[in-house]
């Protein structure tokens, strides 16, 4: 059994952790209310801007097609985006999230070119990268994978400038290497408990077709658009239009999965505090009742001692 002081030593322990858990949970609930209110303010306009986009390629369909929007005829490699987080403590958000991708890549059936931003998912991919090299039955393609570029410690609100070297390196793989279709994996940020993993087709812009029920499942449809059919006046035209446009969208739709994701990131690592606080308590709840029982039970030797000792004298004197 435990001695007194050993306990007391746990007992103190479990309350500086409780002391470190409650200060994180506090700043994850200040960064949570500042990412879900940047979320929800630029959710609409992503929204209005996929609108005028398909709309927009939809009713002009005899300009000449913008090079982010070519389908390529057969696909031989395929890029992901993955965000996580650049530090853990945020219970399962990261690895969710990286289990997504990395199911949606094996049941895809194609090499992989990887852009990771966060740490913790450029981590956890080259180890799993590492374990798909060293499988001697693992299928060619999933050999075939690699980190072309990573990014970290992104600020707490970021806009568009802040995204534009991850966007250009998402064009320059499009256009310029042989990357047929580019995914985007991040997580979508519900509400302060619910966060869910996505996976969503980002180059080309087109309905995507799922070759499997396994694949349906993990890729999530596109944004539904509202307000087909609409009829706009172009200045200066309809294909200069276009050539701003297309970019310009999917360097918003890189911003927007960053903003949930960091959102998601936050409300993950504030419930995963509270819920350390709350464990670290009823430890030391436990602990201190521990505690206390084996303080009586010394207390009650040391008094069976003493009587024992004043019996064994008054034995001695008679």
């Amino acid at each position: 059994m435990a001695t007194t002081r050993e306990i007391k030593r746990r007992i103190n322990s479990v309350k500086n952790i409780n002391q470190v858990t409650r200060a994180l949970e506090a700043v994850s609930a200040s960064a949570v209310r500042k990412s879900q209110a940047a979320v929800l303010a630029s959710r609409p306009y992503a929204q209005h801007a996929y609108d005028v986009l398909v709309n927009v390629a939809a009713q002009h369909t005899g300009l000449a097609p913008h090079p982010l929007l070519q389908v390529s005829p057969t696909v031989q490699q395929i890029g992901v985006v993955l965000i996580t987080g650049d530090r853990g403590l945020a219970g399962a958000y990261n690895s969710n999230i990286v289990r997504r991708a990395t199911r949606f890549v094996e049941h895809y059936g194609y090499p992989t070119r990887w852009i990771t931003i966060g740490r913790k998912g450029r981590d956890l991919i080259r180890r799993w990268i590492a374990v798909q090299q060293d499988k001697d039955t693992a299928p060619a393609f999933l050999k075939q994978q690699e980190i072309v570029a990573e990014f970290s410690y992104l600020p707490a609100d970021p806009d568009l400038g802040d995204i534009a070297e991850i966007a250009h390196i998402v064009f320059d793989e499009f256009l310029r290497v042989p990357v047929d279709e580019i995914f985007i994996a991040y997580t979508n940020f519900i509400n302060t408990v619910t966060q869910q993993p996505r996976v969503l087709p980002l180059l080309p812009l087109r309905p995507f077709e799922a070759r499997s029920a396994e694949i349906l499942e993990l890729v999530e449809p596109e944004p539904e658009v509202r307000h087909r059919g609409r009829d706009y006046i172009y200045e200066p035209s309809a294909q200069a239009i276009l050539d701003e446009v297309v970019p310009r969208f999917t360097e918003l739709q890189i911003l927007q999965a960053i903003r949930e994701s960091l959102s998601s990131e936050h409300s993950a690592r504030m419930l995963a505090m509270r819920n350390a606080s709350e464990s670290a308590e009823s430890l030391s709840e436990d602990l201190q009742l521990e505690f206390n029982k084996v303080r009586q039970l010394g207390i009650t030797s040391e008094i069976l001692d003493i009587i024992g000792g004043v019996e064994a004298l008054k034995q001695s004197d008679g």
